[in-house]
């Protein structure tokens, strides 16, 4: 790769939002913008290598881009006057097009554009990677195990909805932020999940999927610097990432908490989470500011014997009781196992498994078999982690159960 195509994509990775959210604001059609603002990308991908980069590299992708979608317009025949407005001004500097001012709302509208409820979560997730972060399809395909022509699909329908939905390119107002905002953190935590917790494939994590999703929370962050659960969000992700060094051996094969060698632990990250932590904490925890608290209660301690269980206990039941779902049911049930012992925690897990919500994951036999194990009970704990196994879907942590299995008595 040369280092003026390794100049484009650094370029377009910083400013692609920017660019599509301000073409989105001018076009008033999303769709268009952000086809327009790929053919610009495409077209520097060629020119800049050939004849040199730009003096204002931005500039000459939004003239670019603008250009295109006026181009577009033309051959489609439309005449309304804001297009004929655009197409007068097309030849106007960046600096000048540019108002200061509505930066950050071309980006926050872009953020609820790409995470519109009339969206599904795949399209959510592969969209604002496409258009707030943006990833090439095949980066997206490659951080998801997916083929690249199902990224393009989703990406494609996704401005289809958003078109025949008649989404505006605006910010909403701001009740229905607070409403919205919990669906734009919620593809943001996916996003981090899975670069974090791969649930399929060879590798346990994708550190740049992982890296991706706290660079666009940081984004969000800029844009809405007083909202607490962004912040919680992002402390979240910090400290959970600070945990990565040590997560994997040099063969990539995961390495349990107990395990660990927190001397690896990257301090920086976990410095980084706290400082987020404390922006949350004033105005009162949310479920990702709670999660943020557990993570750093594990900080804190030198080992998982030194760790206050006690504690992590307490903020699972907070979280549960903000934000039920079986799997805070399942992490609490692990955090009484440490405290109390198996047996009170089994109890938990029993009546976790009446619920069936987790009866498609791997992650219910898992923890009771391991119970089962501690509590001498190897007959069914087999059981439960040949269950396991056969439900894991990431072969590394399959490696892991069976492991598990093998060193049963």
């Amino acid at each position: 790769m040369s280092d003026a195509t390794r100049a484009v994509e650094a370029i377009w990775r910083i400013e692609s939002a920017r660019i599509v959210g301000a073409l989105a604001r001018y076009t008033g059609d999303f769709a268009l913008a952000e086809d327009a603002a790929q053919e610009a990308l495409a077209e520097a991908l060629t020119s800049w290598p050939r004849d040199g980069q730009p003096a204002n590299p931005v500039g000459w992708l939004m003239t670019t881009a603008k250009r295109r979608a006026i181009d577009t317009i033309r051959r489609a025949g439309v005449q309304r006057e804001k297009y004929e407005a655009i197409a007068h001004g097309q030849d106007e500097a960046y600096d000048d097009d540019l108002d200061v001012e509505r930066i950050d709302d071309d980006v926050l509208a872009l953020m609820f554009v790409s995470c519109h409820p009339v969206l599904s979560k795949e399209a959510r997730v592969a969209l604002t990677l496409r258009v707030v972060g943006g990833l090439s399809s095949e980066e997206i395909a490659r951080a998801f195990l997916v083929p690249v022509p199902t990224i393009q699909a989703r990406i494609t329908r996704a401005k289809k909805t958003i078109a025949a939905a008649k989404v505006p390119f605006e910010v909403p107002s701001p009740d229905e932020r607070r409403e919205r905002l919990a669906g734009v953190l919620n593809v943001l935590y996916l996003i981090f999940t899975e670069g974090s917790t791969a649930t399929s494939g060879e590798d346990l994590i994708r550190t740049d999927l992982a890296r991706e999703a706290r660079r666009l929370t940081r984004v969000l962050i800029g844009v809405l610097p007083d909202e607490p659960e962004a912040y919680g969000l992002l402390a979240l992700m910090e400290l959970t990432a600070s945990r990565f060094p040590a997560r994997i051996d040099a063969a990539g094969n995961p390495i349990l908490l107990e395990d660990q060698d927190r001397a690896r632990w990257d301090q920086g990250a976990i410095r980084r989470g706290r400082a987020a932590l404390e922006q949350a904490t004033p105005r009162g925890l949310g479920p990702y500011g709670l999660q943020a608290a557990i993570a750093a209660t594990h900080a804190a301690a030198d080992s998982v014997e030194t760790t206050d269980w006690e504690r992590i206990i307490v903020l699972y039941e907070a979280l549960g009781r903000i934000a039920p779902n079986p799997i805070v049911d399942l992490n609490r049930a692990v955090a009484v196992a440490m405290t109390h012992g198996p047996l009170r925690a089994l109890e938990i897990v029993d009546r976790i498994a009446e619920d069936k919500r987790l009866d498609h994951t791997h992650l219910l036999p898992t923890v009771r078999g391991e119970l089962l194990r501690r509590l001498g009970r190897t007959v069914e704990a087999r059981t439960e982690l040949e269950r396991a196994a056969s439900m894991c879907a990431n072969e590394r942590e399959r490696a892991v159960l069976r492991q598990k299995l093998a060193d049963l008595p």
